[in-house]
């Protein structure tokens, strides 16, 4: 698993990592995040040989100190089709603020014909949603 000591980059927010034998992307957001990093994440996984659109995701938000992203800069971001319609993305968020923010995504990603983004409020949770019981990453 993911760790913030093993792959962050320094003054890079977040770190992600490809599983592709699980078919699973591992997202973890760090520090202060805004729609910035947001906006790098997304350019630097579609340059990524082992990114796969069809791939699951988790989100993980359990490292973020401050949100410095608004509701609108959610739905803006949110428009864009990153992942399959059909792909299960699980986005952790332990705090009120980072679990509206994430709704909010959810909500746009759901109008956009997207119905596997579901928020969770821990990491454990998330995996067990994604990643079938007895499975291991």
């Amino acid at each position: 698993m993911l760790s913030a000591s093993d792959e962050v980059i320094s003054g890079v927010p977040y770190v992600y990592k490809v599983y592709k034998e699980r078919r699973l992307v591992l997202t973890t957001a760090f520090g202060v995040f805004c729609l910035a990093d947001l906006l790098a994440y997304r350019e630097q996984i579609l340059k990524d040989p082992d990114f796969d659109p069809t791939y699951s995701q988790i989100a993980d938000f359990t490292q973020v100190r401050q949100v410095g992203i608004s509701g609108r800069e959610v739905e803006q971001y949110a428009q864009f089709d990153l992942f399959s319609a059909r792909s299960r993305r699980a986005l952790v968020a332990p705090t009120d603020v980072e679990y509206g923010l994430c709704r909010v995504f959810e909500t746009v990603r759901e109008d956009r014909g997207e119905m596997g983004v579901r928020v969770f409020r821990t990491l454990d949770e998330a995996l067990d949603w994604v990643i079938p019981k007895g499975a291991t990453i």
